[in-house]
């Protein structure tokens, strides 16, 4: 099993694996880890927001664009594969594009389930990554859907009375979802007052962001804060480059701020997992998080 260490990410849509956790997978990808993303989605419902790509021929062609520029982002994040699942992008509720029945909030969740279990199967990670329960801010359908096909996928995957066409079973050992802090933005906006500039985090968006995640797991992302940025950058279609969002802090600043990426062990079988076996010192006293998702593994 310690063969090879096998870091597996699931996400809902090209660009998603740039902004959520590429630090870490380039970390990990450094050290000898082999890493494995899968995209359920093309991204065809995706807007172009980037107004220097903004044209009838770009918008014609963007699946194809949206995936080259994944294969640009996964590259620059140090991904080894790529595994796209197939589906069509959902759209938000409400769109003309939720209701059509081949979306990937729409298919058979089974179906979704065998897929990401095949693909489990094969690559065979100890460590899968993927998206919360709890995501009231951006309840996009493909997210959640994310979450629904990869916790039941790290149940099934062991199996080897379920999905039996889906290849031989293999039982991954610890499932984590990506957590982004309420410190981390407050501490990127009192940057922005700092230095005198606007901070594009508004009081609404401060407000929405009052509570606390828990965080079992941080990641010290030293030697690679610059990933996020260039691995996003790559997105050429989906990320405006004047985006104070996404860029308005030098890169020499925003190796200052907050250099992790912080996740919630939400499965293990190596061990207890949640908030009350590995947490900040903030949610149990005296215990510590941790600073490895192979953390019992190796």
């Amino acid at each position: 099993m310690l063969d090879r260490l096998c870091l597996l990410t699931v996400h809902a849509h090209p660009d998603d694996e740039a902004s959520k956790g590429a630090g870490t997978v380039a970390r990990y990808h450094a050290e000898g880890v082999h890493t494995v993303l899968v995209c359920c989605t093309g991204g065809e419902e995706g807007d172009v927001l980037n107004p220097a790509m903004d044209s009838p021929e770009i918008r014609a062609h963007l699946p194809e664009i949206r995936r080259q520029e994944l294969d640009a982002s996964a590259k620059i994040i140090g991904y080894d594969e790529v595994v796209l699942l197939g589906y069509r992008d959902s759209g938000m509720p409400g769109t003309e594009a939720n209701a059509r029945p081949d979306v990937f909030a729409n298919v058979s969740l089974d179906d979704a389930v065998a897929r990401l279990v095949a693909v489990v199967r094969r690559v065979k990670p100890q460590v899968i990554v993927t998206y919360p329960e709890e995501q009231r801010d951006y309840p996009h359908p493909d997210h959640l859907r994310v979450h629904e096909i990869s916790v039941a996928a790290f149940e099934a995957a062991g199996d080897p009375e379920r999905y039996p066409e889906a290849g031989p079973p293999w039982t991954p050992l610890k499932l984590y979802y990506t957590v982004w802090p309420r410190r981390r933005t407050l501490e990127l906006h009192e940057k922005f007052l700092e230095l005198g500039l606007e901070s594009p985090f508004d009081d609404e968006r401060l407000e929405r962001m009052r509570r606390e995640e828990p965080v079992t797991t941080s990641i010290d992302l030293t030697g690679f804060t610059d990933v996020r940025a260039d691995a996003l950058r790559a997105h050429a279609t989906q990320v405006d480059p004047a985006s104070p969002f996404w860029f308005g802090l030098p890169a020499e600043v925003l190796r200052t701020i907050y250099p992790f990426d912080d996740f919630f062990l939400a499965r293990s079988r190596v061990g207890p997992a949640g908030v009350a076996a590995v947490a900040g010192r903030d949610v149990v006293k005296g215990a510590e998080k941790e600073d490895d998702l192979f953390s019992g593994v190796r």
